[in-house]
């Protein structure tokens, strides 16, 4: 008799999102543009109109994969958001709305069968659908539970048919200092960009988000493409992706290229290693009085630490 092993990070069947929901995005989009217009999203996030929801039927699946805190509110998370285009302060909720998500293309070039642009409800029509509640762990020691939606990074990585000789993914944020003042700080490397290694591409647990909470996704979260990395610190998890690069080079990204000491390639979360100015022994949870123990790769060893054996006693591993 054979019996099918659920994988330890996976929800039940019933918390998908089901697929015709995400066929009407840009009427979702309408919903939710006509909120922004009316000054609404930010402050009141929560409040988006039912037509701005993927699906009733996408519920708050706490504890997946191993989480043990419950989801952080969304009027939270919506109003306490790292999005350096708009500013460094927490508090750029309504300066993102200027971000124009719709339309948006992916470009995926580089080390592949055949360079490709891809409009984003095209490629959303193609992924398989899902929510995943994963904790967040940033690097600045504050973390937070998200009911995310979208789909596996590795279909997108079988998508784009990379060469063998790719052994890293590179990502690429908008670039348009109209919309995003703060790119025109010429002391930061814009566009923004990140890289990952192909092994972390293929993992099952990084993502390409395009909504939370059971809607789409909010501006401040980094619409409408953003990649969650949960074993990582929070600045890998790039926002706004607009390129995707295969590449056979190991990419230096924003924060690297800024402070290599303090932010390196891997940054894998590590509570027994300090950053250069902090403790990274405990968090804040968001919405929370208490600070908690910081687990080893967020609580994701299990899933992904056989990517990094033999590499445990290189520092460099986590910064």
């Amino acid at each position: 008799m054979h019996y099918h092993r659920r994988k330890s990070w996976a929800i039940r069947e019933s918390l998908a999102t089901e697929e015709s929901l995400f066929m009407n995005r840009r009427q979702l989009m309408a919903g939710a543009g006509a909120l922004a217009g009316a000054g609404l999203i930010g402050g009141a996030a929560q409040a988006l109109p039912a037509e701005a929801r993927f699906s009733p039927a996408v519920r708050r699946a706490g504890g997946f994969p191993h989480a043990t805190t419950p989801v952080t509110p969304e009027s939270i998370n919506s109003t306490y958001n790292n999005f350096y285009e708009f500013g460094s302060s927490k508090s750029i909720s309504r300066e993102a709305q200027a971000l124009n998500s719709d339309p948006w293309t992916l470009t995926i070039d580089g080390d592949v069968e055949q360079p490709l642009t891809l409009d984003i409800d095209a490629l959303m029509n193609r992924m398989p659908m899902q929510e995943r509640v994963y904790r967040h762990r940033c690097v600045e020691a504050w973390s937070m539970v998200v009911p995310w939606i979208g789909f596996p990074l590795k279909d997108l990585v079988a998508l784009a048919a990379p060469l063998s000789k790719a052994r890293y993914v590179r990502f690429e944020t908008f670039f348009d200092t109209d919309t995003a003042p703060e790119q025109k700080a010429s002391w930061y490397p814009w566009p923004y960009s990140e890289g990952i290694t192909i092994s972390e591409a293929t993992n099952d647990l990084a993502m390409i988000v395009v909504g939370a909470y059971g809607k789409v996704l909010h501006k401040q979260f980094g619409a409408p493409l953003r990649l969650h990395l949960p074993w990582k610190y929070g600045f890998k998890s790039i926002k706004s992706i607009s390129k995707i690069t295969f590449t056979s080079r190991k990419p230096k990204g924003f924060w690297e290229t800024l402070n290599g000491r303090e932010y390196g390639f891997w940054a894998n979360v590590n509570p027994e290693v300090d950053h250069p100015r902090w403790t990274q022994a405990t968090e804040k949870p968001l919405g929370q009085d208490d600070r908690v123990p910081t687990q080893l790769y967020n609580g994701y060893g299990a899933q992904v630490a056989g990517m990094y054996a033999g590499m445990e006693g290189d520092r460099s591993t986590w910064f």
